[in-house]
């Protein structure tokens, strides 16, 4: 009962910890908007999300303590020396797995490729593309699958800790946009925050895209079982980012497309997502050269 305690008092302290260090960032970006302008010019929103990565990140360690844990080691954080293989491998079926869906999507129409692209364009796109998925892939990989899920199995058979972390994962990526009327308070993030957590009664939102999102994290989740590190979930998930920030950019609508079934511009929040995705968890689980690590549980 007291690891489930420490990972509710996680949570609490995520959320409305950053709610209420969201405003401190805030003005902290205006005192020195001569030196940050694009930071500062950012909307208040954007400042949640940073505070909820950053108690997010700063309390895995902590967490993992609380939960038994004695090393770095044992959120996946490993020498690089030796990873390169599983990095690439998870790397390579991320980037091919989305690859399909967006040459299905184009094939049949669902998008157009958008209008107006330069050469430079491309080069900026990309290049800021694998930036971004390199940043992400790092960060929510030590978050989720080497904190939330590393936390999670030491309470729970694996199976159970793998699914209740990939419901999380999928969960907090509909954490929505919200615009904040007025000056900024020391309560604005709490005044904010269930504005923010309207995604999660959205059903038009939820469905596929909250499907796909969960076979995501469990992609992720078995990624890290199975390899006993980090390496491999990081290589699958930048794949996967970098699609979607291209995707999103070098595409655009087409009217009355049936987009319940190709997806937007996200590209994952379609059928046709899940079902590719579904694919590569099955293909996933035939690749040889994957250790099938024993699971194991630590009593609460």
């Amino acid at each position: 009962m007291r690891r489930l305690w420490a990972l509710v008092i996680y949570m609490v302290v995520v959320f409305i910890g950053g709610a209420l260090l969201a405003p401190w960032l805030y003005w902290l970006a205006q005192h020195y908007a001569h030196s940050v302008p694009k930071i500062a010019g950012a909307p208040f929103h954007r400042f949640m999300d940073r505070s909820f990565l950053i108690l997010a990140l700063a309390g895995v360690w902590p967490l993992l303590r609380a939960l038994g844990a004695t090393s770095p080691r044992e959120t996946g954080l490993v020498p690089p020396y030796g990873q390169l293989r599983k990095l690439l491998g998870g790397l390579l079926l991320g980037f091919i797995s989305l690859a399909v869906v967006a040459g299905f999507v184009l094939a049949a129409g669902g998008r157009v490729p958008a209008g107006g692209v330069t050469a430079g364009k491309i080069f900026e796109t990309v290049l800021s593309a694998a930036g971004t998925a390199v940043v992400v892939a790092s960060l929510e990989e030590i978050l989720f699958r080497g904190g939330i899920f590393g936390g999670l199995r030491r309470v729970f058979h694996w199976p159970l800790a793998l699914v209740l972390s990939s419901l999380i994962y999928a969960l907090l990526h509909f954490l929505l946009p919200a615009e904040l009327t007025g000056a900024v308070a020391w309560y604005s993030g709490l005044a904010l925050l269930p504005s923010m957590l309207r995604g999660f009664v959205d059903l038009h939102m939820l469905i596929p895209g909250f499907f796909s999102l969960t076979l995501v994290g469990v992609l992720l989740g078995l990624a890290y079982q199975r390899t006993g590190n980090l390496y491999c979930s990081m290589g699958l998930h930048a794949g996967w980012v970098f699609w979607l920030k291209i995707f999103g950019t070098f595409t655009a609508d087409v009217p009355r497309t049936a987009v319940w079934f190709w997806g937007t511009g996200k590209l994952i929040d379609g059928w046709l997502a899940f079902i590719v995705l579904a694919f590569t968890l099955a293909l996933f689980n035939l690749l040889p050269g994957l250790n099938k690590r024993s699971a194991f549980t630590i009593s609460a």
